[in-house]
């Protein structure tokens, strides 16, 4: 096309054929790059970063990076191409918003401008672990930390696999194009753009690296379950030594990834897994995304031990030399890092198991109210996974600065594109088959809302879900709550007895009846928009607002 590309070959001589169709597939869309950097091993790519000023070398071995304006996803800024394959099968609304054909060819064209005469960075990756539903992936980014980014996250193809690769969907990321909300249809200069027809994502505007795995996931939260009748779930999971797994739901912030990074029983993942009709259990990712405030060794000694060589550390705060404070959040409370799977040793091989014995519904109760643990029944499973109560963890998103109390529906309704319904439906015919135990979990407060009582116990928490996982918590006495109607032991070992029953925590009892009535009002307001479309047996979940707590 009358352009010169220089071709930095950095890998094995048997990949110059994947940089040259790299090339060529930047030229069919009028990306002429001065220089084009194809799958470079994340040593390279450190290098690349380290020399260009963009990153600097942790004490632990890890590149530390800030991700500039942005640290956290943007979720008003994400949108979806309304046209005739998604008008009718989107949830369209505040979460998916519409995004036109022609507003999207318009961004597609300028942010394919902006990254020639550029250096850009080309990755080829899959996403999905089950060989049967396995999505190819190509991903082109403006930055080098970004593609190593990629790297970590998405799971790595052979050299022999990259020989004869072909991708189906591609990813566009570059930070630094900012749209023009008045051309481009943007709501301001960030966003995050997908195509379902034409199979690709813009990311411009922010650094921030989470948007480029989100992206997928919200792909794949729609294709798998609506083509191929597979359950997409924004959950981690792992697998003990018995075969038993053990599942666990909870949006960013909430324990996820902590809690299921357990020494003891080997991790599939900790974000995105499906649950196809075999009964198998896979991650989507090839990699960890875990949130760093206040780590240490001694509460998270897997996510600890996994910040080394190839890590990423996202917006954390370090002195001249490279000791991290990982307390310090001056930049955000969102701190982050990436990390390929295989840096946690107890992985399950292949990132598969079979069906789940225990699900976790994790939730950080901003009020206070709801118990640390508590056993549901089919009905308010169902119920409580389309309500999806938590809270927004500080820093997690733009504008969030202290936990506020949401409903987000699957646990994961920002990556959610078709009606919570259509999860929920799925989930609770799989519990049904699969004769699965399921628990809320309350990661939050307990003696008082937020501000006035105290975060639960981290090792509460893990002494709580080590009683499920070892069959401790099947033999014991429950109560029931007079409002939720949630089953809560009333003995678990090596928890303090009263915490059990979150009303012993409050000093003042008929406060805490006022909080949970409160609280229960709200799960009925935000149910509202899915009644129309739930069944009976799911609206008998419903907190009952009718009977005095005692």
């Amino acid at each position: 096309m009358g352009s010169t590309f220089v071709i930095l070959i950095t890998e094995p001589t048997t990949l110059r054929m994947t940089t040259q169709n790299h090339v060529e597939f930047l030229n069919s869309m009028g990306i002429m790059p001065n220089v084009v950097h194809s799958n470079l091993h994340p040593d390279v790519l450190e290098q690349h970063s380290l020399d260009r000023n963009l990153a600097m070398r942790s004490t632990l071995g890890a590149l530390a990076i800030q991700t500039g304006k942005f640290t956290g996803r943007s979720p008003e800024d994400r949108f979806i191409v309304k046209d005739s394959y998604t008008k009718d099968a989107l949830w369209w609304g505040s979460i998916n918003k519409p995004f036109t054909t022609a507003h999207y060819n318009l961004l597609k064209r300028d942010i394919s401008q902006y990254l020639g005469c550029k250096e850009v960075y080309v990755r080829d990756a899959y996403a999905v672990a089950h060989p049967a539903y396995r999505m190819s992936l190509r991903i082109v980014n403006e930055y080098p930390w970004s593609n190593q980014f990629a790297y970590n996250m998405f799971l790595r193809p052979s050299e022999k696999e990259l020989l004869d690769f072909t991708h189906e969907w591609t990813i566009l990321n570059a930070p630094g194009f900012l749209a023009d909300p008045a051309k481009h249809g943007t709501r301001q200069e960030n966003f995050a753009v997908l195509n379902f027809t034409e199979k690709f994502i813009l990311i411009g505007g922010t650094g921030y690296t989470g948007e480029i795995k989100k992206g997928i996931f919200s792909v794949l939260n729609f294709i798998l379950p609506f083509e191929k009748n597979v359950l997409s779930m924004h959950c981690s999971a792992n697998v003990g030594p018995e075969g038993d797994t053990a599942i666990f739901f909870g949006l960013s912030g909430t324990g996820k990834t902590t809690l299921s990074a357990d020494p003891d029983r080997k991790l599939i993942g900790d974000d995105e897994h499906g649950w196809c009709s075999d009964n198998t259990i896979f991650n989507f990712e090839g990699g960890c995304y875990a949130k760093v405030i206040n780590l240490t060794e001694e509460n998270e000694p897997d996510i600890y031990h996994a910040i080394k060589k190839h890590a990423i550390l996202e917006n954390i705060i370090m002195d001249e030399i490279g000791n991290v404070d990982f307390v310090n959040t001056s930049i955000t409370q969102n701190t982050r890092v990436s990390y390929p799977i295989d840096h946690i040793d107890n992985i399950q091989p292949g990132s598969l198991a079979q069906n789940p014995k225990n699900i976790f519904f994790l939730t950080a109760d901003a009020y206070g109210v709801l118990p640390p643990i508590s056993k549901l029944n089919a009905n308010q499973a169902a119920y409580q996974f389309i309500s999806g109560y938590t809270a927004k963890v500080a820093g997690t998103e733009e504008g969030v600065n202290e936990p506020k109390a949401v409903f987000s529906a699957c646990f994961g309704a920002p990556f959610m594109p078709l009606h919570p319904t259509y999860y929920a439906t799925m989930l609770s015919e799989k519990m049904e088959a699969a004769g699965v135990n399921v628990w809320l979990i309350n990661t939050g407060w307990v003696g008082g809302a937020y501000g006035t009582g105290n975060r639960i116990k981290l090792s509460y928490t893990r002494a709580m879900i080590r009683a499920v996982l070892s069959g401790k918590l099947q033999n014991v006495n429950y109560t029931e709550h007079p409002i939720f109607g949630l089953m809560m032991p009333e003995e678990c070992a090596n928890v303090p007895t009263e915490l059990l029953d979150p009303k012993n925590t409050w000093d003042d009892k008929d406060e805490y009846d006022q909080q949970a009535i409160k609280l229960a009002k709200k799960f009925e307001e935000n149910f509202k928009i899915f009644e129309d479309q739930a069944s009976p047996e799911i609206l008998k979940g419903t907190p009952n607002l009718y009977v005095s707590a005692e």
